[in-house]
């Protein structure tokens, strides 16, 4: 029974190609046509059942890993989605705090850019001179 097993084990792990049949050398170049085309089908049939079964072992024994790393995804997952709940509060308040700068600065601006040209030009100027008056004397010595 062992010697069985071993010949699967290794018939699962290598390519065989059917005994007897030519792969395509110089008959087959010679122009043989479909008699040529026929064995290399069968050939090509043989190597992708071959090919499955070597997916399907794949596949069984690659179950049980892939459901342990799901898992630990979802594990982890878990506790990321616990740490950020906070760091996301916070974060949402700061949120908050910048919006209403930001909306409080934007209605400003929006004010200036209704006024008339000419209140915008004296509201400038006023601006200009409280500044100039505010800054030191470069004479003082």
């Amino acid at each position: 029974m062992n010697e069985h097993a071993d010949d699967n084990k290794n018939d699962e792990n290598t390519w065989a190609e059917p005994s007897g049949q030519d792969t395509g050398g110089a008959d087959a170049a010679d122009g043989a046509g479909e008699d040529a085309a026929r064995p290399r089908a069968a050939a090509g049939r043989e190597m992708l059942v071959q090919l499955q079964q070597m997916i399907d072992t794949l596949a069984t024994q690659a179950g049980p890993v892939m459901r342990e790393v799901a898992a630990k995804a979802a594990e982890l997952a878990a506790v990321a989605g616990t740490k950020a709940g906070p760091l996301a509060h916070r974060a949402a308040g700061v949120t908050e705090a910048v919006g209403q700068r930001v909306a409080a600065r934007s209605k400003d601006f929006a004010a200036e850019l209704r006024r008339p040209p000419e209140a915008a030009a004296e509201e400038t100027q006023a601006a200009t001179d409280e500044a100039t008056d505010e800054m030191p004397s470069d004479r003082s010595a």
